[in-house]
């Protein structure tokens, strides 16, 4: 066969692929991309969230202060440079979308526990949980006593106060953060004392007789310090009224230690007669009235009891010695009362500065300790506790019975001087021994008998024999 006749093959068509649009492309394209990165944004999520909730890294808790005015990237920053937690980007990225949702991050003194997570600090920084303190003053403190403890205090800060008004500061507790100012936290004491003072006198009855909020506030101030039963306060507020509105002195005890040691607030002796018949403005056993301003600071109980006391005729006072007080009407029953606080004293109530001798309870006989030598009142003085002026019939502003106070929750006694010791103690004998007189110049008296000594009778006693 020759060439010529040879087939020749035709190559196979070449068929064109067809291209879908340019769009579909761009977005199954887009579509490959957002699932990888969404996996790849899943799986550090998953990470972050794992950092973000597990146990940080503080082994004891740990206090801190966040600057105020510091930015998000520095205060966490800050948080894991004192290692409170471990990855500052975690806890930023965080804190970003936390602010999303009104979030941020809050200035202030934290303190975080051990084992704090990231979630525990965002939270507590996010809603402002800082440390707070707390400062307390009592009722009955003055504004001197209470300016000693607002300065000394080592959390607040600036100058410390000087001054300030008696019974102006709130005997309250204040809560306060690290950064506030001494004169910041007085101005609030100021306030809320203010603030309690006008709710009180809005509940002022038009028929008392305290005309002026000074004048509650004052009264209210010796209410305070003369109990600290909280159900005595209103009947103690009814005798001083009772007392004011038939013009006798109130003759209360703390007002004579404020016109002695003023704010100091406390007297480190009994009251002497001597301090009850110094006049000074604030001695209520001299002046007429009340005194020229508060000895203290009243709490809510005493300002309450002052606008509301109890509906009682009494116009005296006394310890109980059960830590109360014996009220009454009458001067005689006051008498009655006193007296049986007086047998309460000598029943072993110890008086201020006299030391009970000490008595060996196996032979009832007094052992060798020098007695304090206390003179007893003479006869014509009358006691403190009962006396009361004839006057007040004709109009005279009377001079009643000495109101019990905090001062002076003893009985005010006399001075002590020199007297002589007691005498010893005798053994009884079945026949009394002979009187003698001893001179000078004679052999001593013999044991168990009586001598007669510069016109006074005195027993020698007997010579006690060795326990085998």
């Amino acid at each position: 066969m020759s060439n010529d006749n040879q087939v020749e093959r035709v190559p196979d068509a070449v068929i064109p692929k067809r291209r879908g649009p340019v769009l579909s492309r761009v977005l199954a394209s887009l579509v490959g991309w957002s699932v990888f990165f969404a996996l790849a944004v899943g799986g550090l999520g998953f990470w972050a969230w794992g950092e973000f909730t597990e146990e940080g890294p503080l082994k004891q808790a740990q206090v801190i202060v966040l600057p105020e005015g510091a930015s998000r990237t520095e205060i966490t920053k800050q948080l894991q440079d004192k290692g409170i937690i471990t990855d500052a980007r975690v806890m930023n990225a965080a804190s970003l979308v936390n602010s999303f949702r009104g979030g941020s991050l809050k200035h202030g003194e934290y303190e975080f526990q051990p084992g704090a997570s990231m979630a525990e600090v965002l939270n507590a920084v996010s809603a402002g949980r800082v440390l707070t303190y707390k400062l307390t003053v009592p009722e009955g403190w003055t504004a001197q006593m209470a300016l000693e403890r607002l300065n000394t205090n080592e959390v607040l800060t600036g100058d410390p106060v000087q001054s300030a008004p008696e019974a102006s500061l709130i005997a309250d507790t204040q809560v306060f953060r690290r950064g506030m100012t001494r004169a910041k936290l007085v101005e609030d004491m100021q306030a809320a004392q203010a603030k309690l003072v006008d709710e009180i006198w809005a509940k002022k009855p038009a028929d008392s007789i305290l005309k002026t909020k000074e004048e509650m506030v004052i009264l209210a101030s010796i209410v305070e310090k003369e109990t600290a039963k909280a159900d005595e306060r209103p009947r103690i507020a009814a005798v001083f009224l009772n007392r004011l509105k038939k013009g006798m002195r109130i003759q209360s005890d703390p007002t004579i230690i404020y016109g002695i040691v003023g704010g100091a607030g406390k007297l480190d002796r009994p009251i002497s007669r001597a301090d009850l018949d110094t006049v000074t403005p604030y001695n209520t056993y001299q002046i007429d009235g009340l005194p020229p301003g508060p000895i203290a600071t009243p709490g809510r109980a005493a300002l309450e009891a002052v606008v509301a006391p109890v509906a009682t005729k009494d116009l005296f006072f006394v310890a109980d010695g059960t830590g109360g007080h014996a009220f009454a009407v009458t001067l005689e029953e006051h008498n009655d009362n006193v007296k049986k606080w007086r047998d309460i004293e000598k029943n072993g109530i110890q008086l201020p500065g006299q030391p009970v001798e000490p008595v060996d309870a196996t032979t009832n006989e007094v052992q060798q300790t020098p007695l304090p030598a206390v003179e007893a009142p003479p006869a014509a003085t009358p006691d403190p506790l009962i006396t009361e002026a004839a006057k007040t019939a004709e109009g005279v502003n009377s001079v009643p019975a000495p109101v019990e106070g905090e001062g002076t929750k003893q009985p005010v006694v006399a001075a002590p001087k020199a007297a002589e010791p007691p005498p010893l103690p005798v053994e009884k004998k079945p026949k009394p021994a002979a009187t003698t007189e001893v001179a000078a110049a004679k052999t001593p008296p013999k044991p168990g008998s009586v001598v007669k000594v510069n016109g006074k009778m005195v027993p020698i006693p007997l010579l006690k024999k060795a326990k085998p």
